[in-house]
């Protein structure tokens, strides 16, 4: 490390890798030490315009090694076993979300870097944005029992999709997981995993053969947080066209509260506005602070509690889980009992491993 400063690569240049390498080279606890992307041509120039290396390879970046962490914007489809080699090489992992394409592989990212005594983070910038912090403080401060319902939207806006993520096998989910995963985070985060998960889920994909290959654009997920307490999501890409818009709206017996991209508001029974806050949006920012809580956990763990680790964003991963298995299945289905698999699982890894060390001895 350079004062203080961790070495750092970037694998992955697309939109979200750009606003990481931003944050990053923006920030004191990053030394950018090299860049990669399968453009090999758009690798040597950010490669050049930032003075660091530049490869169009993830394994020889990797090979490469000589960094203490690695910032992850590319697909897993095309850098999972890349990943895997920079933990075990013990390398702390930033991984933009979501973490994996199915609840299987974040657990074993988890795992891995469990075992190689590194970070695995997820770089939930949403959990960094003024409304969401305003939401937060007034979800702390009332009271559950008074909760009564909660809805959410994803209106994508105009952005362009990758075409992998068009593909079920390469992406490994689509509206739900991609565009949703934040949402799915921040609401999980304000009432914890929902007891049951029940999801319906359609492709614009013209004939019923190709549905079979497509991954969803349209998703509606009903979640059951308690006897008196449920939610909704509703997610789209074919209402594409506008501007991104998302939102979570809490009733409760006594107000309304909600969040936007860029704003919180508290209105009574009465709909008299308690509470309004409006912010500009800052992605840039609220990434600086996710890398700034990243770096100092690993600089000074003792005084610095890594948020959204891989281990807790598995919870996001198992409500994610749920929906797809519902949605294949038609039945409602539990996210506790995907995480209480994994951590059965988890148990058995490690007792067999305590298993072998006694053999060796």
């Amino acid at each position: 490390m350079n004062q203080g400063k961790l070495k750092t690569a970037i694998l992955g240049l697309g939109e979200g890798g750009k606003c990481l390498l931003e944050a990053a080279s923006q920030s004191d606890y990053f030394e950018l030490v090299a860049v990669a992307d399968k453009d090999g041509r758009l690798a040597e120039q950010t490669g050049e315009q930032y003075g660091c290396a530049s490869y169009d390879d993830y394994r020889q970046l990797i090979i490469q090694g000589g960094f203490d962490c690695l910032l992850v914007a590319a697909g897993m489809h095309s850098c999972e076993q890349y990943v895997k080699s920079a933990i075990k090489n013990k390398c702390n992992i930033l991984k933009l979300a979501p973490p994996a394409r199915d609840f299987e592989e974040a657990a074993e990212l988890v795992r891995l870097a469990e075992d190689a005594k590194v970070r695995f983070a997820v770089a939930n910038a949403g959990r960094f944005a003024g409304g969401f912090v305003e939401f937060q403080k007034d979800v702390r401060q009332a009271d559950s029992g008074q909760y009564v319902l909660m809805t959410a939207e994803c209106e994508v806006g105009e952005h362009e999709v990758a075409a992998w993520q068009s593909d079920a096998k390469l992406a490994g989910g689509g509206v739900l997981l991609y565009d949703c995963y934040e949402l799915i985070d921040e609401i999980v985060a304000s009432f914890g995993v929902p007891e049951q998960v029940y999801s319906v889920n359609t492709s614009t994909a013209g004939d019923r053969q190709q549905r079979l290959y497509r991954s969803e654009d349209t998703a509606v997920v009903t979640m059951v947080f308690g006897e008196a307490f449920v939610g909704s999501l509703t997610a789209s890409r074919a209402l594409a066209g506008g501007p991104e818009n998302k939102y979570i709206r809490l009733h409760t017996k006594d107000k309304t509260l909600t969040v936007t991209n860029c704003g919180f508001s508290a209105i009574d029974r009465r709909g008299k506005n308690e509470e309004q806050k409006e912010y500009e949006p800052d992605r840039l920012g609220c990434m600086k602070k996710v890398l700034e809580n990243f770096a100092l956990s690993i600089l000074k763990p003792d005084k610095n509690e890594l948020v959204s680790s891989g281990s807790e964003n598995l919870r996001n991963m198992a409500v994610i889980e749920a929906a797809y298995l519902s949605a294949r299945t038609g039945f409602p289905e539990q996210p506790g009992r995907i995480l209480q698999m994994a951590r059965l699982e988890a148990i058995n890894i490690l007792e067999r491993a305590e298993g072998k060390r006694k053999i060796d001895i």
